[in-house]
């Protein structure tokens, strides 16, 4: 606020201004007085303004300058608050996956983004960009962003490889074939004519294969011989214990507990696009509880156009996966579905293919595993027909497996406490023992 001094110092200034170096003569003139005079009197008014102003400005600003900081403060505490949920959504990824050279943070997926995204499908980067979006946006709920950043790093961790395969020796492949399968020379030369044809197109075969047989049949390792062929890895999906389609589809994001289904999973664990997936009991993919049918979802992972899960919100490309299915009873299964396979029937085992499946490949694997010597336990050949014998009733050879883990199990029983080189046993002793 302006004092009395400088008042008389503005009225010296007005003054000198108007007057000037013309000297005192004009001041006697009436009219050029009168004119001087209103031009002081406005010059004044202007400077009352202007002071008044000052005031209410000089009066507000404490008031103005509080509320600039406390609008400062609330916009800090805002972005703080950001922060921590970011690290929050971080942390809890982290948490899911200890992986450390697992994508998780929003930087290390932007610093990835930035450097191999166009090394990922069209489909799939632009998802990502939208996906980036969200989590980073401040008009989204805390969920939003803690679902985008955690989508991003599920898809981000996955190597999307292209449907280009190598060719794969025969000769190797056939090697692998009899380490894990005995006789089944049918299934074999199928999945010999299935590596011919990759080797000439590059690309897997249209149709996966069906497994159809008793339990115990040896379907399920046919499958991992398979993956260790392809040199893909291999993942399970076991029907009997799906009851609802969301279970394979996931949840959408809307729901605070939503999470990926377990097709979507598959691709996580695996870490690549292209895998072997093995889906254990097809003849129960039609018994679903739930709202829909299992087994729908099912059609479209297997016509390899692409699989869309409801928490990614994407479409994934299919075309890297080689699906083996297993099944008791072809019976159960909907045509949709067989339409998809190539059926393989595997009929149970004769008795002289058990006897030699389990003198040559169940009893010799326990003997190693348990560190035995062959000499340190024999079978005669009335205890190898009495061990068949014994289990005559049932399918497949898993009970044959047991039945070597027992008696390698007595054998070293009877080696370490009664102290004997080696045991033999005869028909009695396995039927004294088994039974």
């Amino acid at each position: 606020m302006l004092d009395v001094f400088k008042m008389k110092k503005l009225g010296i200034f007005a003054g000198g201004v108007l007057f000037g170096t013309a000297g005192v003569k004009l001041l006697s003139s009436k009219d050029a007085k009168k004119v001087y005079t209103n031009c002081t009197a406005a010059v004044l008014r202007a400077k009352d303004s202007v002071m008044k102003t000052a005031s209410t400005v000089q009066e507000n600003a404490e008031d103005i300058l509080a509320e600039a900081k406390q609008i400062n403060e609330e916009r800090a505490a805002k972005e703080a608050a950001l922060e921590q949920e970011a690290e929050e959504v971080t942390e809890e990824v982290e948490e899911e996956d200890s992986d450390e050279m697992k994508l998780t943070s929003l930087q290390s997926i932007t610093d990835f983004m930035t450097c191999a995204g166009r090394t990922l499908p069209d489909n799939i980067r632009l998802w990502a960009r939208r996906n980036l979006a969200v989590a980073r946006s401040r008009e989204v709920s805390p969920e939003e962003r803690r679902h985008a950043q955690r989508a991003l790093s599920i898809m981000m961790n996955i190597q999307w490889k292209s449907d280009y395969f190598k060719s794969i020796d025969p000769e190797e492949a056939r090697k692998i074939l009899d380490e894990e399968l005995y006789g089944m020379e049918r299934v074999k030369q199928r999945i010999i004519e299935t590596i011919i044809q990759i080797n000439r197109t590059h690309t897997l075969p249209a149709y996966g294969l069906l497994l159809v047989g008793p339990a115990g049949t040896g379907k399920s390792q046919i499958a991992y011989a398979v993956a260790r062929i392809l040199k893909l890895p291999w993942t399970t999906l076991d029907m009997s214990s799906i009851n609802d389609p969301e279970q394979l589809t996931g949840s959408s994001r809307i729901y605070a507990n939503a999470k990926p289904g377990i097709i979507m999973d598959a691709f996580s664990m695996a870490g690549e696009s292209n895998l072997v997936f093995i889906i254990n009991e097809l003849d129960k993919a039609n018994s679903g509880k739930g709202t829909g049918n299992p087994a729908d979802v099912l059609l479209t992972l297997l016509d390899n156009l692409g699989f869309t899960d409801n928490y990614m919100e994407c479409m994934i490309p299919t075309v890297g996966v080689y699906p083996i299915a297993t099944a008791n009873d072809k019976s159960q299964i909907s045509s949709p579905l067989m339409s998809r396979f190539a059926v393989i029937d595997i009929p149970d085992y004769t008795p002289e293919e058990k006897k030699a499946i389990f003198s040559k490949f169940a009893l010799p694997k326990v003997l190693k595993r348990i560190g035995l010597r062959e000499g340190e336990c024999i079978m005669t050949d009335d205890a190898l027909d009495a061990v068949i014998d014994i289990f005559s009733d049932t399918t497949g050879i898993r009970d044959l497996e047991q039945a070597a883990e027992h008696i390698v199990a007595n054998a070293l029983y009877q080696i370490e406490v009664d102290h004997l080189e080696q045991v033999t046993f005869t028909g009695e002793m396995v039927r004294e023992l088994l039974l």
